[in-house]
């Protein structure tokens, strides 16, 4: 009986994830297909986030990398471009999401279910204030501003910790990634390095070939490569830990299943028939170099204009290669002599800084600082800042719908998912029927701008052509609607007045609403 490929797809990946040496072969051919990427991906964080993880070697921490590094315009401009990511998406200590009646419920379900869902909301949202989530999200956002990917690996926290989240930016030296059919990046591969120690202690079950534990006694700094991979599996994610040591065959540390991978990989901007993301450093890197150029034989001619080029005969006397040109020096010269005579500069830089100002504004222009920079003004009036807005809502709107997609409904249903496993909230599922999930960042707040002024202009419009008109108007449900839509907490709104019931039949009890539960993998 022929198999149809569906099958044969789930028993080749069986198959993978059930020998070691075939999990290693297909990361490293995941990892051969990601190295076109790596001389883009390094020039990138070498003119614009020279502190990154670099991909040649594994670098050492401390080192000086800036050596070559001569206009510091890109490293400035995407530090403030990840830093207005970060507070127009997930402000710190601000409710950047919320979750709501979903439209399946009645009104009097919604009024009831309101409160507890907004309850819910409050202590998620507490978690990731306590957590490490904006120091490790800002690494994130650096990343996904200068090479177009990133991944944020999100697990559970250890018992007694402040938060039951916690946090780790993935420098994507580490991370090889795969698209699935869904075009999303939900396959990762991990690769790292740890000691014997190490390894006992994050998998203290493991069984270590002998060769290991030989080498570790006599040399306990020695590190070993592990590879860690989540990969989709039907509904769920299969997650395996190798331990690629070359002292012996590869074996498993450990296996398990994610009902959500704990790796969220997301991207800036995507080429159609691509992998990995395109970021807008990747845009603006000619005018970078560029820049960096000018800046260089800017200084170049700044230590000719300072120090000159001479000439000097040797005549016996005077010795050229001992000649220090510092103040107050007296060089001796023949009788009759030129002595040192200083060599004309022919060229003139002035036009450098016309080049280099035009040069740093596009700079600036291509990584959106001139757009979503801090504000010069002092005091700034209540149209321009509905106007500054709507303007972040139309140039980052693409980018929002795909980091919306990719990194915070992923992120925020896997926190549910831990929280209502460990017992800290209730028992819901965010299906988008019973429970919807809201975003309230300032970014999705400035996109539902545009449909409260319209719904605040057609209010006057009713109000100014008398009471007949405001007649045809529901004040309360209107009322309710602008609080939703500014993100009002449920219990400032009263709750929605219930039909009176019929004569004829009495109205029936009220019923506790049941929202439906998801049962964990693992």
């Amino acid at each position: 009986m022929t198999q149809s490929p569906a099958i044969k797809t789930a028993s080749r990946k069986a198959k993978e994830l059930s020998e070691p040496e075939a999990l290693l072969e297909r990361y490293r051919a995941a990892r051969e297909r990601r190295a076109v990427w790596e001389r883009h991906w390094q020039e990138c964080y070498d003119h614009a986030l020279p502190n990154g993880r670099p991909f040649r070697g594994d670098g050492t921490p401390g080192e000086r990398r800036v050596d070559r590094l001569f206009d510091g315009t890109a490293p400035d401009a995407v530090e403030q471009l990840a830093a207005s990511l970060l507070s127009e998406l997930t402000p710190p200590w601000s409710r950047w999401f919320g979750f709501q009646p979903g439209p399946a419920l009645t009104g009097a379900e919604r009024d009831r279910v309101a409160p507890l869902l907004d309850r819910t909301a409050g202590i998620v949202q507490a978690h990731f204030d306590r957590s490490n989530f904006a120091v490790e999200i800002h690494q994130a956002f650096l990343d996904l501003v200068t090479v177009g990917t990133a991944s944020l690996l999100m697990e559970e926290a250890a018992p007694g910790a402040p938060s039951s989240l916690r946090f780790t930016a993935v420098p994507l030296a580490e991370a090889v990634l795969e698209e699935g059919p869904d075009g999303r990046l939900d396959a990762t591969f991990r690769r790292s390095e740890a000691t014997i120690a190490q390894i006992l202690q994050r998998f203290p079950g493991a069984d270590l070939p002998d060769e290991l534990r030989k080498r570790a006694a006599d040399e306990p700094d020695t590190r070993f490569a592990l590879v860690e991979a989540v990969l989709p599996d039907g509904t769920a994610y299969r997650w395996a830990v190798v331990l690629d040591s070359g002292l012996a065959e590869p074996s498993w540390l450990a296996q398990g299943r994610f009902a959500q991978s704990p790796f969220l990989n997301f991207r800036w901007l995507k080429a159609p028939g691509e992998t990995y993301g395109r970021s807008p450093v990747m845009k603006t890197l000619p005018d970078i170099k560029t820049a960096n150029k000018v800046v260089e034989l800017v200084l170049k001619n700044a230590s000719i204009a300072v120090t000159g080029i001479w000439q000097a005969e040797d005549d016996g006397v005077l010795n050229p290669a001992t000649i220090r040109l510092v103040p107050g020096t007296i060089i001796p010269k023949a009788m009759g002599s030129a002595g040192l005579t200083p060599l004309a500069n022919p060229g003139r830089f002035d036009v450098s800084q016309l080049v280099l100002d035009d040069l740093r504004g596009r700079i600036r222009h291509a990584l959106l600082i001139d757009r979503l920079g801090p504000v010069e003004s002092a005091r700034m009036t209540a149209t321009e800042v509905l106007e500054r807005s709507v303007e972040m809502a139309r140039l980052l709107g693409a980018t929002y719908g795909r980091l919306q997609a990719e990194l915070m409904t992923p992120l925020l249903l896997r926190a549910v998912s831990i929280l209502r496993r460990r017992g800290e909230i209730p028992d819901i599922t965010v299906d988008g029927r019973l429970v919807e999930l809201q975003h309230r960042s300032p970014l999705a707040q400035a996109q539902a701008q545009r449909d409260v002024q319209a719904t605040l202009r057609w209010l006057d419009s009713v109000k100014a052509l008398g009471p007949q008109a405001e007649a045809a108007m529901d004040a309360a449900a209107t009322a309710r609607w602008l609080g939703e839509a500014f993100g009002v907490p449920a219990k400032l709104m009263r709750a929605e007045a219930a039909a009176p019931a019929p004569v004829s039949a009495p109205a029936p009890a009220a019923s506790p609403v049941e929202l439906p539960v998801e049962v964990p993998n693992g």
